[in-house]
């Protein structure tokens, strides 16, 4: 028998589009409350509009998570909106290709402030209410490239090899407190962050699809508090 999360909070970065997006409108069907946090307030406030058609309540935060002090003011707004997260999905991320040598140092830093600062900065101000309530569940999504390299991506594999321990650490400090920590490693989702335009219509359905991850998410969070998979990889069966 597996746990309830209807009435739960959740917090989920990078909701603007996307998995972050899917995921939101999925923890709402659920009947979970959802804090969403991205930088374009447009889209926030749309998807904050949808999201409450479910008859949850709902919040925004528009900020760069790669900013500390926009973090800590924008979880304390989503607080103080719907109370302290029960739930972080830690989606935000950006991705850089190129041969090593081509890649600017600028885009190198800017890859690891927020996909590793992004996500500590946010996970840092949302786990002191989750130790306080003495239970919570955070996933962070991670990539294959977290899990194996390949050419031309090393500053994006780089920051999700990164991520991969900052979890497994955090995931082993806070099982005391009844705080589930674990990553998702999807390999290609149609996604704007994947593809950006160059994705014909009639591919997208070959690969996973960011409702496909939202959907494996909640079904993660269902599980019996006394377990959890710490670690999964995801793929599409044959996008060939």
């Amino acid at each position: 028998m597996g746990q309830e999360i209807k009435g739960k909070i959740a917090y989920v970065t990078g909701a603007g589009r996307g998995i972050g997006r899917a995921t939101a409108i999925q923890l709402a069907q659920e009947g979970v409350h959802v804090g969403l946090i991205a930088r374009t307030e447009s889209r926030l406030e749309k998807l904050a509009d949808e999201v409450r058609s479910y008859g949850i309540n709902a919040s925004y935060s528009a900020i760069d998570i790669s900013d500390i002090n926009q973090v800590e003011n924008g979880v304390a707004h989503l607080e103080k909106e719907l109370g302290r997260a029960d739930i972080l999905i830690n989606n935000a991320g950006i991705g850089v290709y190129g041969n090593f040598l081509e890649l600017e140092p600028e885009e190198w830093k800017r890859t690891f402030e927020v996909n590793v600062f992004g996500t500590y900065h946010v996970t840092r101000a949302v786990l002191p209410g989750m130790i306080e309530k003495d239970q919570g569940d955070i996933i962070n999504i991670s990539s294959s490239n977290g899990l194996k390299g390949t050419a031309k991506s090393t500053a994006y594999s780089g920051s999700k090899f990164a991520l991969q321990g900052m979890t497994e650490a955090l995931m082993q400090e806070v099982r005391r407190n009844n705080i589930r920590v674990f990553t998702l490693n999807p390999s290609l989702v149609a996604t704007e962050l994947a593809f950006g335009d160059h994705l014909e219509e009639q591919d997208k359905e070959k690969y996973m699809q960011p409702e496909d991850l939202a959907e494996y998410m909640v079904s993660q969070l269902k599980l019996h508090p006394r377990i959890f998979i710490k670690q999964s990889l995801q793929w599409a069966t044959n996008p060939f």
